[in-house]
């Protein structure tokens, strides 16, 4: 399949493979925590330009809607619930040519702090993750959170509070609660030193905070699902400034070679990118409402074949029901 789009090229070598179109719901950068979503989702899709073309068309004939651009809210209204079963389904057009990857990112938040603190102790981040909320209560928590994410941030604070200062008056906030989470704050509180390093060198190398970057994990994993034993992948993405040259190039050498031509169009203009768009609307709001307890079974088992099982998740209970 050749790429077709016009727009900003990377270029790359080896072997020519598969072309996928890819976009994303949800995404603000490194700002993971007080935003208007809790999940981030990626979506890869291998059509061609005619088999999208048409995905497109027949979506327009059965919604209706004069919107020149189709997203995912078309699709999540309630008059719309049959195209989005029919464009899941058995009988749609993606199974077996569609990819979501999914980032819990509080999980993400905890996972990442707990790596730069502590070491890699996924032990400590599931036990931080799946006890916090219930044991600090929700404000305490989300404080907590917030601390955190700015911690790993390349940005400072707007308000002068340093990240390192605002982040231990959160820890040190958190009441006692028992083991083992009582064991992971001790450890967290003991780690000031470490917080302070990793801001020296943050600044000199902003790139550090790419930990919190869900695209950068995203792209590797669809880039190995589909160039598995095909050769170099070629990238169509929405265009997306966070997609620079650097990142570009830290994609390439965490894909192991399998990450080919990456083109950035505006989705307007592609209709396989207009498809990965729509996928990862709905995907985001499916699985955000899985984590919420809120979730649609139906909706939930429609999704449930295009999900990558290596997806960042903390949460048992609803990972166990999207999977």
């Amino acid at each position: 399949m050749t790429v077709a789009a016009a727009g900003t090229r990377s270029g790359g070598s080896g072997r020519s493979g598969p072309a996928i179109a890819c976009d994303e719901s949800g995404y603000e950068g490194e700002k993971l925590i007080g935003t208007t979503t809790d999940v981030f989702a990626h979506a890869s899709v291998r059509m061609d330009a005619g088999a999208a073309a048409d995905c497109l068309r027949e979506l327009r004939d059965r919604i209706r809607s004069p919107a020149l651009e189709y997203k995912a809210n078309h699709l999540l209204r309630a008059r719309s619930r049959p195209v989005l079963e029919w464009l899941l389904g058995p009988s749609g057009p993606l199974p077996g040519n569609a990819r979501v990857y999914l980032v819990d990112k509080a999980f993400l938040v905890v996972g990442s702090v707990v790596d730069v603190l502590l070491g890699e102790r996924a032990d400590a981040a599931v036990t931080l993750y799946r006890d916090g909320p219930r044991t600090f209560g929700p404000e305490r928590w989300e404080t907590f959170l917030g601390s955190a994410n700015q911690l790993l941030r390349a940005k400072d604070r707007l308000d002068g509070a340093t990240p390192v200062d605002s982040f231990f008056r959160a820890v040190e906030s958190l009441p006692t609660a028992g083991p083992p989470v009582d064991a992971v704050l001790r450890e967290l509180r003991q780690a000031r030193p470490r917080a302070e390093s990793y801001r020296v060198r943050v600044r000199k190398c902003p790139d550090l905070a790419s930990v919190l970057d869900p695209l950068v994990p995203a792209i590797a994993r669809a880039v190995g699902y589909w160039g598995s034993g095909s050769g170099t992948v070629c990238v169509v993405h929405d265009r997306q400034k966070a997609l620079s040259e650097e990142r570009i190039a830290q994609l390439r050498r965490v894909s192991g070679g399998l990450l080919g031509q990456v083109v950035l169009v505006d989705s307007r203009t592609d209709a396989r990118v207009q498809i990965a768009d729509v996928l990862a609307g709905t995907a985001r709001k499916i699985s955000s409402d899985e984590l919420n307890n809120r979730g649609d079974a139906r909706l939930t088992s429609l999704l449930r074949p295009y999900l990558d099982p290596h997806s960042i998740w903390g949460d048992p209970r609803s990972w166990s029901r999207l999977t």
